[in-house]
This record gives structure tokens, sequence and C-alpha cells, in this order.
């Protein structure tokens, strides 16, 4: 009598064609549940980078109208020291230099997202992982 647990007296007295179907039906479940993982990872960042630019996009409405009216200030005050014309060209490069500095803080935090990290990478493994098994039979 033998003291053979319950999964290896099974693997004795299966063949292997059940065998190898089995691990078939098991890699094609997993392979199932990665991709479902990489949509759903995928979908997440969606909807952050959605709110984000959406948040961006608002600020940038606002920002635009606050802008505007303070522009309007500036020059004219500028206009009481010095010619008008010079005084527009003064307040058009200060707003040109901090149009640049948000452009270049957004597209970097844009950047920052992230598509599906992990599970690209989890599911790039597996056919390895399968050839490697085969080989070493």
């Amino acid at each position: 009598m033998t003291d053979a647990t319950p999964s290896e007296r099974k693997a004795e007295t299966t063949s292997l064609g059940d065998l190898l179907g089995e691990v078939t039906a098991d890699l094609s479940t997993l392979m199932r549940q990665e991709l479902e993982l990489a949509k759903a990872e995928l979908r997440e960042s969606a909807k952050r980078a959605g709110r984000g630019a959406g948040m961006l996009g608002g600020a940038g409405y606002s920002a635009l109208m606050a802008i505007f009216f303070l522009s309007i200030a500036l020059w004219w005050a500028l206009g009481h020291v010095m010619d008008l014309g010079w005084s527009a060209v003064i307040v058009a490069v200060i707003w040109g230099v901090i149009a640049l500095a948000l452009f270049l803080t957004g597209r970097k935090q844009l950047k920052s997202v992230e598509g599906a990290p992990q599970t690209v990478e989890t599911l790039g493994r597996i056919p390895d992982a399968v050839k490697r098994n085969e080989e070493n039979r």
C-alpha cells in the first residue's frame, strides 16, 4: 500500500492526453483572466487621464479669463509710464513665458500616465514559461 496523495493517484490513472487537455484549458483560462485584468487597468488609467485633462482644461479656461482682465489692467498701468504699444509688448512677453511653463508642466503630467504596466509584462512572460516547460520534458 502506498501513501499517495489524491492528486498523485489522479495523475497515475489519468492519460497524458487528458493531463495536457487540462493544462491547455488552465492556460486558456489564465490568458483570458490576464486579458481582462489588462483591460481593467487600461480603463482605470484612461479614467484618470480623462479627469486630469478635464481639470487642466477647466483650469485653463478660468486662468484665461483672469489673465485677460489682469493683462488689460497691467497694460493700462504700464501705459502711464511708457507708450501703450511697448506696454502691450511687455505684457504679451510675460504671458508667453507663463504659457510655456504651463505647457511644459502639463505635458510632463500627461506623460506620467501609465497604460497597463504589470499585466502587459505578465502576459509577455507566459509564452516563455510554456516554452521552457515544454523544453524540460
